[in-house]
């Protein structure tokens, strides 16, 4: 066999392998059935405006009007969320860019801190507990640690903190009482530290698919799991078909971000109608996977 038809051959198979190697490209939790190019800021402005919030910068399909916020305070903090400028990359807690591979619309203009803490349910933890801080509600700012044991902001603001020695955990007397943001920040980026996915499962209560409304979450309690939030939702004033959108974090660290849909890469609207699984760009949730903080009302 000539050495001219063998190197042939190596060039067909390392073609082949290449090949396999592109279409077996996974997520973290199951395959990636399209790869496409990433999303410029002409096609995602399809679906925006220049508007600063989230509710400013995103329109609706035609036949649609937002559902009201009404019943939940939070909601309305939702869809206010101030967004960076249109076009603004998603960056990691070290200041590099996440390439945007189809993945998000828009930014969240929050900043997330320098530590690799700021992950999925983090995201969410913050959003929610950031409202209730920012509205007095500091009693309602709780959450319980992978291990089970509840952290009151409370108790953080009377000069309290954790003591943490393996899997044990206690509250000590170590600083006077204070309640100012950094004293927030510092509860919180523990919170980070100490709670999950895993833990924040359990703390919610699971939602009927057509019962769901903004500030709702799509989790999976794992190690890693995932979650998404939903920031906005509209309605078919016609049809009564719901729309919804959804914001989230990811690993490592990194801001928080408008998710587009893997279905219309252009938009960031999802459909309550069809399959029973929801495919985001990072993470496959079942409608099972719903849940709900339990005073929703705020």
């Amino acid at each position: 066999m000539s050495s001219q038809f063998i190197f042939i051959i190596n060039i067909i198979c390392l073609l082949l392998f290449s090949a396999c190697d592109f279409h077996s490209s996974e997520r973290e939790n199951g395959k990636q059935d399209d790869l496409k190019k990433p999303t410029s800021v002409e096609q995602i402005s399809n679906f925006q405006k220049g508007g600063k919030t989230l509710q400013e910068r995103f329109t609706l399909p035609d036949g649609y009007t937002r559902i009201s916020s009404e019943q939940s305070l939070f909601a309305q903090y939702l869809r206010t969320l101030p967004l960076k400028p249109k076009g603004s990359n998603v960056l990691y807690y070290n200041g590099t860019i996440k390439p945007n591979n189809n993945i998000y619309m828009a930014v969240v203009d929050k900043s997330i801190g320098r530590k690799d803490l700021h992950q999925c349910a983090d995201a969410i933890m913050r959003l929610r507990a950031e409202y209730l801080w920012q509205n007095k509600k500091f009693e309602q700012i709780h959450f319980n640690l992978t291990n089970g044991f509840k952290v009151d902001y409370s108790n953080w603001m009377s000069g309290k903190r954790v003591k943490v020695e393996g899997n044990k955990t206690e509250w000590i007397s170590r600083k006077p009482a204070s309640n100012t943001y950094d004293d927030f920040w510092s509860y919180i980026e523990f919170i980070f530290m100490y709670a999950g996915t895993a833990s924040l499962s359990k703390e919610l209560h699971k939602v009927e698919w057509h019962d769901i409304r903004i500030g709702d979450i799509l989790i999976q309690g794992g190690h890693p799991g995932h979650a998404v939030l939903v920031v906005d939702m509209a309605e078919n004033k016609n049809t009564k078909e719901k729309i919804f959108m959804l914001a989230q974090s990811y690993m490592p660290a990194q801001e928080t971000h408008i998710l587009c849909n893997p279905k219309d890469i252009n938009s960031p609207w999802y459909s309550l109608n069809g399959a029973e699984t929801i495919v985001t760009p990072e993470w496959t949730f079942k409608r099972d996977d719903l849940k709900r903080f339990h005073d929703y009302e705020l």
